[in-house]
């Protein structure tokens, strides 16, 4: 069982830690009772034995159960003990090897903590035996035995949820609570008891989190996101400030994607922590007390683009082993930072100037995984230097990249140091940029690199020649940017011509950026790029070839090479085709019709191109992007049946979209997205596209200052997503539009100001009940909102206003009391009646949970510019479900308790999940994505306990190749399903909680050894 392993485990790590000698040495050097180990070993050793035996009984017999529910929270006590004891014996030998000098306030502080801990240690210990002497007492009294440790083969639990209801006791109670705890669809408390938190993230106040003070126990903090969602995510300061400071037993604390610009100094208390993930943070820097993390094993802070330098101190978490720094803006890195010698991921790493961090302590970690960028290759001062580094053997790296930060005088150095760098032949992926030597090193194209996938050499300004990256047998991708004194792609590009083996024979994608001198490109037509399936060329202004003949390309990218002869029939197994200042294309060739595969067509830069109503018709397209095309004056929609999404920009001649022709009210179009962006003489809408354009979900209009109205009969019933820009004819006519219509309308923008003076809005009847995002700005004469208009909003969650110059105050009713999020910028008059507490506004707002005010930085999701992305937060429009504190969006769960056996399910399953409540988590998780094969099931009791006691690194690896094997839709599922039930039913959902935990850290951000 699940438990049983969960539980067993957590005494062999007990176990060992009090068999270290590291801790015993501490232990006796501070003349602690040495005895009192001895006995906690031994009593743990007597509870050791019979815990195959209650993990039978527990089923059964409640006394049993209640006894080894009471005994789990025990051990936790005792690891978190033992933890502590371990933990100051890891800090004296921190503090031990990097003395401060001179004796500071600090220090002071360390002393008298310290002999405080060890006044307290013996103590603690007596106690915690006496607490566990209790359960071997109560063991006898309950007739627990010895039994043999099974194997995971003979305790799997069956494929079937049913069991024989003869041996089953005690249970219908429990299976009822579970069932309505599934149900009720309400918000639930918070146990003193619990260690795992995870919880719906969006925005997230103080309030939510007040209930998680309660949990002193708490070990684990991670917030959970719908899908791939990489929108902003607001944080409360309270929380970090006044809650994170409390909860000092965390092993795991995930913020990442949220907009929090510093860490309180009391993240240092946190002296348990195994695990923080910062990832996409407003962070600048860390405070220094972060660097008494000791049991720091993995720090997340890819994407932290405002962060540039890392504390001192940080060479001092001599147990890191993931320090990811992917995307950040770091100037330095600390010095003796190779003190650091089991980090198995250090992402990026600079090269300092003169007395700064020099290259060969790369030298020193020799088990560096993943990735790493190198940049500050001009401080290298020799190639001997750049020996030092010992990158040949980094036999773990997969990703490589090695940055000069810009083009060195000194060629020949730049040669020696690129040379002298030399990968390991296991390397997959590898970057050069701003590479200053006139030739490429000798290795760079060797047959050896049998591995290499990729390859971006950028900016390699000298180079006259490119090496024979033909040769490599494994290269997927290859990328030549920006090199201007590359004139001829030839001979040397493939390889030696003896070989037996075809040039690039593995290629896919194959992009030229910006070869502003480069002429000819030799094709050798010996069935060189035979798997090609992509191919750019891009601002390649002197180039005067066709193009090399593949088959299998699927995507073709054209842009500003003029001097490229295209074939349109060649191209006849494109299905995405991107062309770009073609000066001589005056309309669609024919051969365009026969081009069945493809499905985006996008076109840009080309003044003479117009599409005549009797073109020969593309029946298999489905989405188009016309851009700058000055010639284009109508689009016949009829010659694309299948069409999707349309873009058209900034063609200043365009008047007319026809939808008419070749349409048939019958038979309407499929266009889902339309965007109008520049077309300054467009006049109008087309008749009746609420029924010929009844597929359309999204519409942007953006200077088009012609647009009067919408058409009569109004916009597609469909429309979620609505846009509109400098089009002042058509704000004027707002009152006609008729988008309180409109079902679906949950999204509303509107920048800049109509013909007439715009001084109240929204007006009443104006917008749809069904509006949850709403977003004006660029409105001059605005003064203030309408309180009718804004109190029929019932459903709106978010408001983002921004350049209201004249806004002067917020309507008495105040806001819609839905809302979640109010933001204001640039509105003068406005910010300092929206004072916190003081401000004359202020509690017409108090309410509303986020409230941000000439923020610089605004959350992705809130951006008008990419109001799209608002999907995300529209799923957390119900405000009660930010109340939840220990379930995520009660309501899904709602759902999904139905949808297996609910009270509208089929009767026949719900009395199958109701006859084992033990194993609904394992229905939920079967249900996701199927059953787990024997070898990830026997991981998942594994990880449990890793992830439990901090051990990340070890259960990530894990966890990766469970993945690799099984795939990793159930553990999400599980892990929120154990949320709900943990404390309803015991050990099985909090083994799947745990999972879940892992799995989701292992999906936001890989820290794979």
């Amino acid at each position: 069982m699940a438990g049983e392993a969960l539980l067993g485990a957590a005494f062999g790590v007990l176990l060992d830690r009090l068999a270290s000698e590291e801790f015993i040495n501490f232990f006796r050097g501070r003349m602690h009772d040495e005895s009192l180990l001895k006995k906690l070993e031994v009593t743990l050793l007597e509870l050791n034995k019979v815990l195959n035996d209650a993990e039978d009984r527990q089923i059964t017999d409640r006394a049993v159960k209640a006894w080894l529910d009471e005994l789990k929270d025990a051990v936790y006590q005792a690891e978190d003990l033992v933890d502590e004891i371990a933990t100051e014996a890891l800090r004296s030998k921190v503090e031990a090897e990097y003395p401060r000098g001179k004796q500071s306030l600090q220090d002071s502080v360390i002393s008298t903590f310290t002999s405080f801990f060890d006044r307290g240690v013996n103590s603690k210990l007596e106690k915690m035996i006496g607490m566990l002497d209790h359960f071997v007492k109560a063991k006898d009294v309950l007739g627990l035995r010895e039994v043999a440790t099974r194997k995971w083969s003979q305790t799997r639990l069956p494929t079937t949820s049913l069991v024989d209801e003869s041996c089953v006791y005690g249970r219908e109670n429990d299976k009822e609570e579970i069932m309505k705890f599934l149900e009720d669809g309400k918000p639930h408390g918070i146990s003193d008891k619990v260690r795992h938190f995870s919880y719906l993230q969006h925005f997230n106040s103080f309030e939510k989190f007040k209930g998680i003070m309660e949990a002193k126990c708490l070990r684990t903090f991670l917030p959970l996101r719908h899908g791939n969602d990489k929108a902003f995510s607001l944080l409360s300061k309270k929380v970090l400030d006044e809650i994170l400071s409390r909860l000092t037993r965390l092993r795991l604390l995930s913020l990442p994607l949220y907009m929090i610009k510093e860490l309180p100094h009391s993240i240092g208390n946190l002296k348990h922590l195994r695990f923080l993930d910062l990832s996409d943070t407003r962070i600048k820097e860390l405070p220094e007390s972060i660097c008494t993390l000791y049991n720091l094993e993995t720090l997340l802070l890819s994407d932290c683009h405002l962060l540039t330098t890392l504390p001192v101190g940080i060479v001092k978490l001599i147990l890191l082993r993931h320090l990811d720094l992917s995307g950040t803006n770091l100037k330095k890195m600390p010095m003796h930072i190779s003190r650091l010698k089991d980090l198995q991921q250090l992402t990026v790493f600079v090269v300092g100037r003169c007395s700064g961090l020099g290259i060969n302590e790369l030298g020193e970690f020799h088990y560096l995984h993943g990735t790493i960028s190198i940049s500050g290759l001009q401080n290298v001062k020799s190639g001997n230097d750049a020996l030092e580094a010992k990158m040949s053997e980094k036999k773990y790296l997969e990703k490589l990249a090695l940055k000069w930060d810009s083009i060195t005088e000194d060629s020949q150095n730049a040669r020696d140091v690129l040379e002298k760098l030399e990968p390991h032949t296991n390397l997959k992926h590898l970057e050069i940029k701003n590479y200053g030597g006139t030739r490429f090193p000798t290795w760079l194209g060797d047959q050896l690199f049998c591995n290499m996938v990729s390859l971006r050499l950028e900016n390699c300004e000298n180079c006259f020649s490119l090496p024979p990256l033909g040769q490599l047998p494994s290269l997927k991708e290859l990328t030549i940017a920006r090199m201007p004194n590359i004139t001829n792609v030839g001979h040397e590009f493939y390889g030696e011509s003896g070989s037996l083996s075809k040039p690039f024979q593995s290629l896919e994608t194959l992009r030229f950026e910006k070869m502003l001198g480069w002429v000819d490109w030799c094709i050798l037509d010996a069935g060189e790029f035979s798997r090609l399936q992509k191919l750019e060329v891009e601002e390649c202004p002197e180039l005067v070839t066709s193009l090399p003949r593949t088959t299998f390309i699927r995507e073709l990218l054209l842009k500003e090479c003029q001097g490229v002869q295209l074939e349109w029939r060649s191209v006849s197994s494109v299905e995405k085709l991107e062309i770009s200042s073609f000066a001589s294309l005056k309309e669609f060739p024919n051969e365009l019709a026969t081009l069945t595969n493809l499905k985006e067509l996008s076109v840009e830069k080309c003044p003479r191109l117009y599409v005549p109503e009797m073109s020969n018709c593309n029946m298999f397209l489905e989405s188009l992007e016309l851009v700058m095309c000055e010639s284009l004056i109508s689009l016949p929609l009829g010659l694309f049946p299948k069409l999707r999404f349309l873009d058209i920009k900034d063609c200043t001649n365009f008047e007319t979209l026809l939808i008419s022709d070749g349409i048939e009210l019958q038979n309407p179009t499929l266009l889902e997205k339309l965007a109008i962006v520049g077309c300054k003489k467009l006049k109008a809408l087309p008749e009746q596209m609420h029924i010929l354009l009844s597929s359309l979900r999204s519409l942007k209009l953006v200077d088009c200052p012609e647009i009067e109205s919408f058409p009569d009969g109004g916009l597609p019933s469909k429309i979620g997503n609505l846009y509109i820009r400098n089009c002042k004819k058509l704000v004027g006519g707002r009152r006609d539009w008729g988008l309180q219509t409109l079902p679906s309308l949950t999204s509303f923008v509107l920048l800049g100001g109509s013909e007439d003076v715009l001084e109240s809005f929204p007006e009443e009847g104006l917008l749809p009940s069904t509006l949850t995002y709403l977003s004006f700005g660029d409105l001059p004469n605005l003064k203030s909102l309408n309180k009718r208009g804004l109190q029929l909003l019932g459903s709106l969650v978010c408001i983002y206003i921004f350049e209201c110059p004249q806004l002067q105050s917020l309507p008495e009713e105040g806001l819609p009391t839905s809302l979640i999020a109010l933001i204001f910028d640039d509105c003068p008059l406005l910010k300092p009646r929206c004072r916190r507490e003081d401000g004359e506004d202020w509690h017409k707002i108090a309410h509303i949970p986020f409230i941000k005010i000439d923020e610089k930085e605004v959350p992705k999701y809130l951006a008008f510019d990419n109001f799209q992305s608002y999907a995300g937060l529209a799923y957390t429009a119900d405000p009660s479900s930010f109340d939840t504190v220990e379930a995520p969006q009660a309501s899904t769960y709602n759902q999904r308790s139905k949808a297996l056996g609910g009270s509208h399910a089929n009767p026949a399953k719900k009395r199958e999940i109701e006859d084992n409540s033990r194993e609904i988590g394992a229905l939920f998780a079967k249900l996701n994505s199927g059953d787990i094969s024997k070898n990830a099931a026997e991981k998942l009791v594994q990880l449990c306990q890793l992830l439990d006691n901090g051990d990340f690194s070890i259960a990530l690896q894990i966890l990766s190749a469970s993945v690799a094997a099984d795939g990793g839709g159930w553990f999400g599922l599980g892990c929120q399903t154990a949320v709900l039930c943990r404390d309803a039913v015991g050990n099985w959902f909090l083994s799947w909680l745990m999972v879940g935990v892992v799995a989701a850290v292992f999906g936001l951000r890989t820290a794979v050894a």
